[in-house]
Parts: C-alpha cells; sequence; structure tokens
C-alpha cells in the first residue's frame, strides 16, 4: 500500500543514503525504516535504490518517484497547514503587494513586525505600480495590496491608510534649487525624469498638473524610485517622488524639494476584497496596518 508515512521515508533515505540516518531524523529504527522501503519497493513493482558500499543510490524508478513523492509530501503540508489556521494564530502564508515606494521605504519594517508577532505566518511581498499591485489584488494572487495612487478597481475594498506628500525635487546646482517658488509655467519647460505609466506617484502628478506628462518634456522614463533619485543628482532633470523616498537625500543635500504651486498631497490606501471572504491571516494583517501598532490585533 502507498501511504503519506512510507513516502516520507523514502525521501528521507534518497536525501540522506542510510536508513538508519533517516530513522533517527523520523524516531524510527532501521529495521522500521528497511521494511517501508520493503513495502513500497513491493508496490513500486521492483527495486528503488541500489547498494554501493554503505550507502544507497537512487536507481532509475528512484529518480523518477522521488520529484513526485516530494510534491505530494509538500502539499499534504500546505494543506495541513491551512486546516491548522486559528484565529488564534494566523498561521500560513501571507500574499501582500505594494506600490514601489511603499514596497522599498515602509512595507519591510511593517511586516517584518508582523512575522515576529506570528511566527507561523510566511510574507511574500510583492512590489510593483499601483496598477499592477490592483490587479493582483483583482486577481486573488494577492490577499492585500497598499497603493500610492487611485484604485480603478471597483470590486475592492479600498481602505484609506496614511497621508503622503510628494515633492518636486531638483539637483543642488539647479536654478530652481535658490527659487522661492516655482510657476506651473515653469515646470511646463523642464526636462523630467518621470516614473512609467501605472505608476501612482505619475497619476497624482499629472492630475495636480492638470495635464499628462506626455505632453512635458521628458529626458528619462523610469520604473525605479532609485535611479530617477541618481538621475535628477546627476543633473539629467528634475522630478516628482514621495517625501518617503527622499527623506536621506534631503538631510544629506543630495537633492533639493522645489516649492511650487501644485497640491501635491496624497491618500495611501490598503486594497483587498470585502471582509467576508478574508482569512484569519488577512485579518490580522488588515488589523495591524489599520491600527498603525506593532501587531496590536483589535479583533481580539
Amino acid at each position: 500500500m502507498l501511504t503519506l508515512r512510507r513516502l516520507e521515508i523514502f525521501v528521507r533515505v534518497a536525501e540522506s543514503g542510510h536508513a538508519t540516518e533517516a530513522g533517527k531524523a523520523l524516531g524510527l529504527t532501521q529495521a522500521a525504516v528497511s521494511m517501508a522501503l520493503a513495502q513500497l519497493e513491493e508496490y513500486h513493482g521492483g527495486p528503488l535504490f541500489q547498494r554501493r558500499g554503505r550507502k544507497l543510490h537512487l536507481n532509475e524508478k528512484g529518480r523518477m518517484l522521488l520529484p513526485c513523492a516530494k510534491d505530494i509530501l509538500s502539499r499534504v503540508a500546505q494543506l495541513r497547514l491551512m486546516l491548522d489556521t486559528s484565529w488564534d494564530e494566523p498561521i500560513g502564508h501571507l500574499h501582500i503587494g505594494a506600490s514601489t515606494t511603499i514596497g522599498n521605504y515602509v512595507l519591510p519594517l511593517l511586516m517584518g513586525e508582523f512575522v515576529r508577532r506570528y511566527p507561523r505566518a510566511q510574507v511574500q511581498l510583492m512590489v510593483g505600480n499601483t496598477e499592477a499591485v490592483v490587479q493582483a489584488v483583482a486577481s486573488t494572487a494577492l490577499d492585500v495590496g497598499i497603493i500610492e495612487g487611485p484604485c480603478h478597481a471597483v470590486e475592492l475594498e479600498c481602505i484609506p491608510w496614511r497621508d503622503d506628500e510628494l515633492l518636486v525635487i531638483c539637483a543642488p546646482q539647479h536654478p530652481w534649487a535658490s527659487a522661492k517658488l516655482v510657476r506651473r509655467a515653469q515646470l511646463l519647460d523642464e526636462n523630467w525624469i518621470m516614473r512609467e505609466p501605472g505608476s501612482g506617484t505619475r497619476e497624482v502628478f499629472e492630475a495636480a498638473l492638470g495635464l499628462n506628462v506626455d505632453q512635458l518634456e521628458r529626458r528619462l522614463e523610469l520604473g525605479h524610485t532609485e535611479a530617477i533619485k541618481k538621475a535628477v543628482q546627476a543633473g539629467l532633470g528634475v522630478s516628482c517622488l514621495s517625501r518617503l523616498a527622499l527623506e536621506t537625500e534631503l538631510e544629506r543635500g543630495q537633492v533639493v524639494a522645489v516649492n511650487t504651486e501644485l497640491n501635491l498631497q496624497r491618500q495611501l490606501s490598503i486594497i483587498t476584497w470585502p471582509a467576508r471572504q478574508h482569512g484569519a491571516l488577512t485579518r490580522a494583517c488588515l488589523s495591524m496596518l489599520r491600527s498603525g501598532t506593532k501587531g496590536e490585533d483589535s479583533s481580539r
């Protein structure tokens, strides 16, 4: 008979090459391991190992069986984990996504605190632009998303999270660095280094400016905040980024925040499916994010 225990013994022996070592790892005697292997080989219709000296090596049949056995055991472990999930101790894999600024500068610390509070939870973080995160949550590839721009998926719940501010920045040697105020007309007549389409930062900037950035003079379009900052520091143009991403550069004087006529305040938001579809892990994550505390679960 094919059983999960016999597959587990088979995998352990295949990995260690010794029945004795496999038995120690599983809390079994060498005789019990040998008997289980013999029963599995009888079921499989022939030997799965060949002995070379004191070590067991997989033969052709054994090599074919090993990946399938590992896959079965992995899936069973995942199933047990899901069935073991409880309200008191969230367990399993949390799939969370964040748009670029949040994912790089805010969320890692929060997720580190989350897994410290829930040691049987694992977090998989996807970082992309706002459009990509919204699409991933809408397709259920992600449990929770945190975005910088508007959410255009009406089926999702959009929860206000934190306030943020965008800053127009330039290099210290740029003429705007010493200007008291840069007018809108001046903004239109400059080389811009912008985020890619789908970026929340770009969408908020376009709304504040009142036109599509394709109408601006653009020298570069980059998909990564760090690359944009370096390009601005090198004097290749000006840009608009979140204050959250600029703390170090502003403090060191590597870039200068420009005073403009634009309203560049924005709302960061949590997006997810309606609450009735949430498991314990998602509820715990949302509770922590909403409370703003280090893992305090308001559901208790």
